[in-house]
């Protein structure tokens, strides 16, 4: 997301000379090798270098697929394809969401659900026994989560493909991506939130009025330039984390007011691993491992910033997976 990793300099096996920090931050990329081509490139050839090889391609890439692979699930759900919705509604009841069945006592089931997951061609409407109601729930806080996912994994792609541009397009650059960044985590919150409470709406205006207060809060705040140092790294990390951990008390308020849905250890399932995704990509995001073992190792591949960003696809493709179920849950039981 931001590209703290020596985003204005683009690695050049063949061509490289000494260069001058434009920050002047000792701390701006710490691990990668202090050799490096300056890379001021015109717009055009910094967008062709979406097809090179350098220390910012998997940056560009893993967020790229990221958002063209969450650019298809919204289409496909705007167009509400019942094929995929199907099999994502079957892949959901594939395991157990029982509230007092956690695991399968019987290795047999497990090979014999695996088996149904590749046999995947025998799947039909009238197999899955999927009955939608009417009138299905609103889908806008769902796809308020969608678009808030994209922009985030867009904005970062983009930040990293053009901040060779310059300085000052670099420090532009940065702040969207931190708006991105702070976007997602918004937004992320408006189907947990809107569905779970979709009864008591008064908790909508509590829950997501404070979550998009901090959120505009921090983007305010991150907006200064000194604030985008590689200095501000650790304090970065603390805000966005400080939102996260902000659904620890919808998410409580949550499971006591559901505890008896058959439903909750799924979703619990699934927000602990986008919890556990996200959190484990601020460590690395945060220490710089492995690359401040071994400076100059991992400067084209393998460094922290691109564990970080897969880690942080995976965290919303695992929020996502519990906004299926929110939304499947409400379209058979309204208030």
């Amino acid at each position: 997301m931001d590209p703290t990793l020596d985003s204005k300099l683009v690695s050049q096996p063949v061509e490289v000379e000494n260069r001058k920090k434009s920050g002047g931050d000792d701390d701006y990329d710490q691990g990668l090798n202090k050799a490096k081509r300056r890379a001021n490139w015109s717009l055009k050839e910094a967008l062709f270098s979406i097809f090179r090889w350098h220390n910012e391609t998997l940056n560009v890439w893993t967020h790229l697929l990221g958002f063209f692979l969450f650019l298809g699930l919204t289409m496909a759900n705007l167009m509400q394809v019942p094929r995929v919705a199907d099999l994502i509604i079957f892949l959901i009841r594939s395991f157990p969401i029982g509230g007092d069945t956690n695991v399968s006592h019987d290795s047999k089931d497990l090979f014999r659900g695996t088996k149904n997951l590749i046999d995947l061609k025998r799947i039909t409407t009238s197999e899955l026994d999927i009955t939608l109601p009417a009138t299905p729930v609103t889908r806008w806080p769902f796809n308020v989560f969608l678009g808030g996912s994209m922009f985030c994994l867009l904005s970062s792609s983009i930040c990293h493909l053009f901040s060779c541009h310059s300085h000052h397009l670099n420090l532009r650059l940065l702040r969207i991506d931190y708006t991105g960044i702070t976007t997602m985590i918004i937004t992320s919150f408006f189907p947990p939130i809107y569905y779970i409470f979709q009864c008591d709406p008064q908790w909508h205006f509590v829950y997501l009025g404070g979550i998009t207060a901090l959120g505009l809060f921090t983007i305010v705040t991150l907006l200064s330039p000194t604030l985008s140092t590689g200095k501000f790294r650790a304090f970065r990390a603390l805000l966005f984390s400080s939102m996260g951990l902000f659904g620890i008390v919808p998410g409580i308020h949550a499971t006591i007011v559901n505890w008896s849905n058959p439903r909750r250890n799924v979703t619990l399932a699934y927000e602990s691993a986008m919890a556990i995704f996200y959190l484990t990509g601020t460590m690395f995001y945060v220490s710089r491992i492995p690359e401040r073992f071994k400076p100059g190792w991992f400067d084209l591949a393998g460094h922290s910033h691109q564990i970080f960003h897969i880690l942080v696809v995976m965290g919303a493709l695992a929020h996502y997976g519990a906004s299926l179920v929110f939304l499947e849950w409400r379209d058979h039981y309204s208030c």
